[in-house]
């Protein structure tokens, strides 16, 4: 049992997306930090600040280590952050010299932050590409129904016949904007987080930069200045992911009234009803309404999350661990569920004369 419905034992079938939460997994998250720490070995190696026998042991321990996760838990109970644990137990793993240059110069959030842009960039390419086949399925309902007629409703009332096209392109339009946003995040706003106990990376002398930027190339994320207690990259996807669900809603709105109507609209695999077998409920079309309704309140929380006091907040960081995880699921989930709703439209629009 669990107390998310996006991975609950049965509501996840309707909620859920499998997908993308594995990118949340504990088992993600831990290759993404481990993948941090033996960049930054290789960084710190090419700017002479650790050896390259150094930075050689501890990239093939970190590319083969499997923590005690039970431990990680426990000492996460205490700690407030996995990181202080997980490198503990990664140094006895590589023991020698090197173990004692594993981590040099960081913090756990950069080691946390720059794993969840590691992974928020696989995410992103994903939801792109749902988008890009979102569009698609638009186009073959344009190209199939497209110029039959339909009645506008403006304010809940009927207003004027238009085409089956005039409404496609409402729900098809804004996916390209989302589209263009999550290919500029992709390029230029997943960055990655490096700036040592208080942000100055004072351990690092002249060297800071050169090794941030040497780190941010090795793991293909932007190289920007810290920006621990400066959240508008995490606010920006917050904002696109509520976009995405918000428009797919209105779509599954749309839907979900056709289907009431009954006369411009046939759908297949509706749900069943225990009470009334005639009923085939447009669940997929409720279900984007519920999740884009979920995603605009869940935005608030990550507009109060902003909110860090001086250098870094403990607070503030861990109400985006809340959130941030189940907005990105509720909308993958968006767009998953708007493929299959576009996929059961059998007829829509009343053939002209």
């Amino acid at each position: 049992m669990t107390a998310s419905v996006f991975d609950h034992p049965f509501l996840s079938g309707l909620l859920g997306d499998e997908e993308i939460a594995a990118f949340f997994s504990a088992d993600a998250d831990i290759r993404a930090m481990l993948a941090f720490e033996a960049a930054l070995a290789k960084a710190q190696a090419e700017h002479g600040i650790i050896s390259n026998d150094a930075a050689a042991r501890i990239a093939d321990v970190c590319g083969n280590f499997l923590p005690d996760v039970l431990a990680l838990r426990r000492a996460t109970a205490t700690d407030g952050v996995v990181v202080p644990d997980l490198v503990r137990q990664l140094r006895k793993a590589i023991g020698g010299n090197a173990a004692e240059k594993v981590h040099f110069g960081a913090t756990s959030q950069d080691v946390i932050d720059t794993s969840l842009m590691l992974r928020l960039t696989s995410v992103c390419r994903l939801l792109r590409s749902r988008l890009d086949d979102l569009r698609s399925a638009f186009e073959d309902i344009n190209r199939q129904w497209g110029s039959e007629a339909l009645m506008a409703q403006t304010r809940m009332q009927t207003a004027i016949a238009i085409r089956v096209s005039d409404r496609v392109t409402a729900w098809s339009a804004p996916l390209t904007s989302y589209q263009d946003r999550l290919d500029r995040m992709d390029v230029v706003s997943f960055p990655v987080q490096f700036g040592g106990a208080a942000g100055t990376l004072e351990k690092l002398g002249d060297k800071a930069g050169a090794v941030r930027a040497a780190l941010a190339e090795h793991l293909g994320l932007a190289d920007h200045p810290q920006w621990q207690s400066q959240r508008t990259t995490i606010a920006d996807l917050a904002h696109i992911l509520s976009l995405i669900s918000g428009s797919l809603g209105k779509f599954g709105q749309d839907i979900a009234l056709l289907a009431q109507a009954g006369n411009e609209i046939e759908l297949s695999g509706g749900g069943s009803s225990s009470a009334m077998p005639h009923k085939q409920n447009p669940v997929a079309a409720e279900a984007l309404v519920a999740l884009a309704r979920f995603n605009a309140v869940q935005l608030a929380g990550i507009h109060q999350s902003m909110v860090h006091e001086q250098e870094r907040s403990g607070a503030a960081w861990t109400l985006e661990w809340m959130i941030l995880p189940q907005m990105t699921i509720a909308c993958g989930s968006s767009t998953r569920l708007a493929l299959t709703l576009a996929g059961q439209i059998e007829r829509l629009g009343v053939a002209a004369g």
